[in-house]
């Protein structure tokens, strides 16, 4: 008889701790999410959270290999905060020129950006190498999703001239150059560096103007070494 009031009284305290968590996950403020499992569905709660994406250690097959990619570092954060900054004034630019109504306007708008860019980067943009160069041309397309060459050939031909002379130094570089890590070896590490600079908090972090998936890409490369359009100098 005692065993039995014992099972019972067992039973009746494992009910009320399953009925008492049944009562805290009841429906309240957390969102609901429906998954159908083999023509069942199934209620349950869901917490939306922010990505965070978690970066593996960097691995080299070579000493050469860990030397280049740390020159790309080192290049490709020198000259992003001046992408990021010219490509939003000529972007502004070109905006602000479409709702301008004489030429009048339009040309002194001009004159004042100009000056605003000559003033602030002509010195840098002049001190710049080759690679240095054509990495500020391929983040402003990442910025705008509009080559360089676009973005200025609209523009009056002495704020052209600017463009065209400050880039004679860099020697043979294109502003016709655009940004596609899913092509481009040499773009895909570029994204990588400023994916984990934007993470280090070492560069402020800037969405770019197309649909760039981070994890698509290290999956793309790392399952594709021999990709055809290898770019790294």
């Amino acid at each position: 008889m005692k065993i039995k009031l014992f099972i019972v009284l067992i039973w009746c305290g494992v009910y009320q701790v399953i009925n008492a968590q049944v009562e805290d996950y009841s429906p309240t403020s957390a969102p609901k999410k429906m998954i159908i499992i083999e023509r069942d569905s199934l209620v349950v709660n869901e917490i939306t959270l922010d990505e965070v994406i978690v970066f593996q250690p960097l691995k080299f097959d070579s000493k050469s290999e860990m030397r280049n990619y740390l020159i790309l570092r080192r290049k490709t954060r020198k000259v992003c905060t001046y992408a990021v900054l010219v490509a939003d004034r000529l972007e502004k630019l070109n905006a602000r020129l479409e709702t301008l109504d004489s030429k009048r306007k339009k040309r002194r708008y001009t004159k004042r950006i100009q000056k605003y860019i000559e003033g602030k980067f002509t010195d840098q943009l002049k001190k710049l190498t080759k690679t240095e160069g054509q990495i500020l041309v391929k983040l402003m397309h990442r910025q705008t999703g509009i080559t360089t060459f676009d973005l200025v050939k609209e523009l009056k031909s002495g704020w052209r001239a600017f463009w065209y002379n400050t880039t004679a130094s860099l020697f043979n570089i294109s502003l016709k150059e655009e940004y596609n890590p899913y092509e481009v070896k040499e773009d895909y590490l570029i994204e990588d560096i400023l994916q984990r600079s934007f993470k280090d908090g070492v560069l402020e972090k800037h969405e770019p103007a197309f649909e760039i998936d981070y994890l698509d890409l290290l999956e793309l490369w790392q399952n594709n070494k021999s990709h055809p359009k290898e770019k790294v100098d």
